[in-house]
């Protein structure tokens, strides 16, 4: 026991240095790469110069984004894995990335919104409304983990038709929406970090103290009884903070893929199906793949960018393989 406490809390130090190295990375790097002395600079200057503003106004809210989303969407997959008992959930699978898309349509369409801080709220409610509808149709609070899967499955793919075929229809309308759609950090600004980091900020909160009662409810919902607690009320309360979490993430930056899927894999590799350990890890994990990630998409081809949901994608996709087929997947 005291082996294992060890490993875990050497895991969580090396993952906090990795998310240092990130940040600084994300601070540093991009079309004009700047020396440390320059960030520092950059960090507390007032006086104007092009570090200054390159670090202050472009740098720094992006890293702080980047934060905000790769924690919100790496701590929703391991709830939502934990809660499904299903070890290829993701946050997706509510239809919040959906449910968001679709809201950021109507909103461009019937209202002609195109800025992100204006469509971000649309993106929010959306998520959160069709997440609310899917806890419905899986059976409300007393829902089965597989129903809220298969609704979640069944409005996501209607949401989508409805999508694809609004872009279809008018393609000039939704050319800033195509490029919400890919996934990405950059360009957003400090006002949607604030915004979004606020909803995520308190759903890491409420997940956290969550861990606890998901230990007892992976013992069975008997068990989970006799220990005094009501199963229903912990998922209700766990589905509410993915939807809240993978909404803010998915309003803030777009659709962005195998974050949530596949960091709870890596923490549970190192920390076994504790879920104390589980969500601060993730907490931890999450932001440092999706700065590693928006950097590498950063020196692809400079001065252009490569989206960060793409090389998430690109980065992920094998992460998750060789996690797969290196061993047995961690039991939930």
């Amino acid at each position: 026991m005291t082996a294992t406490r060890t490993r875990r809390r050497v895991t969580f130090v090396v993952a906090v240095l990795v998310l240092f190295v990130a940040v600084a990375l994300s601070i540093a790097v991009g079309a004009r790469t700047l020396s440390g002395a320059e960030v520092w600079h950059g960090l507390w200057a007032q006086d104007g110069d092009r570090a200054t503003q390159i670090v202050q106004r472009l740098r720094l809210p992006r890293t702080a984004l980047g934060l905000v989303v790769g924690a919100a969407l790496g701590v929703a997959g391991g709830l939502m894995q934990a809660l499904t008992r299903n070890p290829l959930a993701d946050p997706g699978l509510l239809g919040v990335n959906a449910g968001a898309a679709a809201a950021v349509v109507i909103a461009m369409a019937a209202l002609g919104v195109t800025a992100p801080t204006g469509y971000v709220w649309f993106a929010f409610v959306g998520a959160a409304a069709v997440a609310v509808l899917v806890q419905g149709l899986g059976g409300g609070t007393g829902a089965d983990p597989a129903r809220v899967v298969l609704a979640g499955v069944a409005v996501t793919a209607a949401l989508q038709a409805f999508i694809a075929g609004m872009v279809v229809l008018e393609p000039q309308t939704f050319e800033q929406f195509r490029y919400w759609e890919v996934g990405a950090i950059g360009g957003r600004g400090w006002p949607i970090v604030w915004q979004m980091g606020l909803f995520a900020g308190a759903g890491l909160v409420v997940a956290l103290a969550l861990a606890r009662s998901l230990n007892a409810l992976a013992l069975g919902e008997d068990a989970a009884r006799a220990l005094g607690l009501r199963p229903a009320r912990i998922r209700l309360a766990g589905f509410t903070t993915v939807a809240v979490l993978a909404g803010a993430a998915t309003a803030a930056a777009g659709p962005i893929a195998f974050v949530g899927l596949t960091i709870p894999h890596v923490a549970r590799a190192f920390t076994g199906p504790d879920q104390r350990w589980i969500m601060p890890l993730c907490l931890v994990l999450g932001p440092a793949l999706l700065l590693v990630a928006d950097v590498v998409g950063r020196m692809i081809d400079p001065p252009s960018e490569v989206q960060t949901a793409v090389v998430t994608a690109v980065v992920g996709a094998p992460l998750f393989i060789a996690l797969v087929s290196r061993r047995r997947i961690a039991q939930l």
